[in-house]
């Protein structure tokens, strides 16, 4: 915002303008006195190269952990907080539960320590902030309410979802007998150590978005603040955290400290308040510490930081970007975004459409005032100015229109898809009685089969005649069900090679389709295809042991026991 031409009067000039803003607001802009002394330049942070140190080394390990599994074959399960969840699940005790739990424990005692030392993303989006930085791009943090409980819904879906649902929900619906086996057991090294990570096609999207534009829209630290479900337990446990960024009597309240804070605490208003900072988005980073000129901060341990009054008597309100209108608005876009991309063409993880749905949700945002304010500005870039649309206003709508569409499309095929696997399920038919031809069903059950197969043709790929960008591994699976149950042998069996080549070979699905071979094919055939599996997959014990009973049926009883002999050891 530009100051008035006119020159003010030395009695003006101490006084602050009050232009008006897009949509009504009114932002008071001082306006320097001509001889007033310059801002005192911010000192930099010792702190900072040493985090990225600190974050570089973690870097370098986890290279090494792959590199050495590489060589090895073997190596010690993945040290990731995500494999936490199968402790939930089945029972499992493996690396990563055990490093959470230490990281759990040490925030209790130090604060959300973790975030800003030990986390990879961390490093990579400061590596982002940096490089934006540079090049003049400054991102401002987007502050909403109601998406700061994303972190913590997650988390809970995450870890605390499965006991819940086992426990409580399924022997309520009578699905107790769909889940795998809990009990307590030991898993501490693994031979197939990329199992749960996504492969490089995935990998380097979701590292653009969650790093780079998550930073770009949502400000330092954007995945952090609304799409980490680890954050969602680390920041209620801060909380309870004793250990604090504290602040002694020599504090000027410069501001210096919140100006270089990279995870958007504002640190001058929270020490003045409360005497420490008490915002658990506060990642211990040290660098409000390093820059202070009066070395009035420090990291101490503090008793009274659970529930900490503040010791002033009108504390600063948080601010937020967002009217209510907008919060509510926000989320329902945030959820329909996170749900159209989730698991979407079966590629998509979770964690990847938290971070499309929070930048897509900024963007709507913006749009929406760049279609109804008076003036909008996005970084360098005017969007509307004195009511008029800019250039860079509509092109910002043209890509907005076009986010639109795909999330929309993305929601359509997800839509199908779900109602195509779910119908085919609806049947409850075994694959043995399927398998043996004598499948006798009724009106309902053939109309459930048609609506199920009609959204499964919708849900595919365009290649396969559906509107789906690419092709499904679950949908071919469901459709392969469907061709089963109503004995179209070869159809069945084309289904079942597409899902094995699009979603990759399964124990169960490499003995099934040889299972469904036989019903029109020669046993030769099928024992051709049972051994090229087991050569690529010699782990895959269903299979094994389907190829070695078909032998035995057909009085090859040695090669049926070399078959067996032939399991690796477990």
């Amino acid at each position: 915002m530009r100051p008035s031409s006119v020159n003010p009067s030395s009695e003006d000039r101490s006084k602050s303008q009050t232009p008006h803003c897009g949509g009504g607001r009114v932002v008071h802009l001082p306006v320097a006195r001509a001889d007033a002394a310059p801002a005192p330049t911010i000192r930099p942070s010792r702190m900072g190269r040493r985090r990225a140190i600190v974050l570089g080394l973690v870097q370098l390990a986890m290279i090494a952990h792959v590199v050495q599994w590489m060589i090895t074959g073997t190596t010690t399960t993945p040290i990731e907080p995500s494999e936490s969840m199968e402790f939930a699940r089945r029972g499992v005790i493996n690396a990563g539960l055990i490093f959470f739990v230490l990281a759990l424990l040490s925030t209790l005692a130090l604060g959300r320590w973790f975030c800003g030392w030990g986390c990879h993303l961390v490093m990579l989006q400061d590596l982002c902030g940096w490089m934006m930085k540079k090049i003049g791009v400054r991102p401002k943090p987007f502050r909403s309410r109601l998406l700061l409980y994303v972190p913590l819904i997650l988390a809970l879906y995450m870890f605390i979802w499965p006991a819940a649902h086992r426990l409580a929900v399924a022997p309520l619906t009578g699905a107790s007998g769909d889940l795998p086996e809990w009990r307590v057991q030991a898993h501490l090294t693994t031979s197939d150590f990329w199992q749960t990570f996504a492969g490089v096609a995935v990998a380097v999207p979701f590292l653009l978005v969650c790093g780079f534009a998550t930073v770009y829209f949502l400000g330092a630290k954007g995945f952090c603040t609304y799409g980490c479900p680890y954050g969602g337990f680390f920041a209620p446990l801060d909380r309870l955290a004793p250990g604090r960024i504290r602040v002694t009597d020599a504090c000027e309240h410069c501001g210096h400290c919140t100006a270089v804070c990279s995870s958007n605490v504002r640190v001058h208003e929270e020490v003045r308040d409360y005497g420490m900072v008490v915002d658990p988005g506060c990642m211990k980073c040290l660098d409000c510490v390093s820059v202070c000129p009066n070395d009035a901060l420090y990291f101490g341990l503090s008793p009274k930081a659970m529930g900490a009054k503040p010791r002033v008597e009108k504390p600063a309100q948080r601010r937020f970007d967002l009217t209510w209108g907008e919060e509510i608005g926000c989320a329902l876009v945030f959820a329909g975004a996170f749900f159209a991309f989730r698991g979407l063409y079966g590629q998509i993880p979770m964690l990847f459409a938290v971070g499309i749905a929070g930048c897509l949700t900024f963007i709507g945002w913006k749009s929406w005032q760049a279609l109804g304010d008076r003036d909008c500005r996005f970084h360098r870039f005017q969007l509307r100015r004195s009511g008029r649309l800019t250039a860079a206003g509509g092109a910002w709508l043209a890509l907005a229109a076009i986010l639109v569409a795909l999330t929309l499309h993305g929601g359509v095929v997800q839509y199908h898809t779900w109602r195509g696997i779910n119908g085919a399920a609806l049947v409850a038919v075994s694959i043995d009685e399927a398998l043996r031809g004598d499948v006798v069903m009724s009106e309902a059950d053939a109309r459930t089969l048609d609506r199920a197969e009609a959204h499964l043709r919708k849900a595919d790929s365009i290649a396969a005649g559906g509107i789906g960008m690419l092709g499904q591994a679950d949908v071919a699976v469901a459709l392969a069900r469907i061709h089963l149950l109503r004995a179209r042998w070869e159809e069945c069996e084309a289904q079942l090679r597409r899902g094995l080549a699009l979603g990759g070979a399964t124990d169960v699905l490499s003995r099934d389709l040889g299972r469904v071979m036989l019903r029109h094919r020669r046993a030769d055939e099928v024992i051709a295809w049972y051994e090229q599996t087991l050569r690529s997959h010699p782990d895959f014990s269903g299979t094994r042991a389907a190829c070695a009973s078909l032998l035995d049926a057909l009085g090859r009883a040695d090669e049926a026991q070399r078959i067996r002999a032939e399991q690796p050891a477990q």
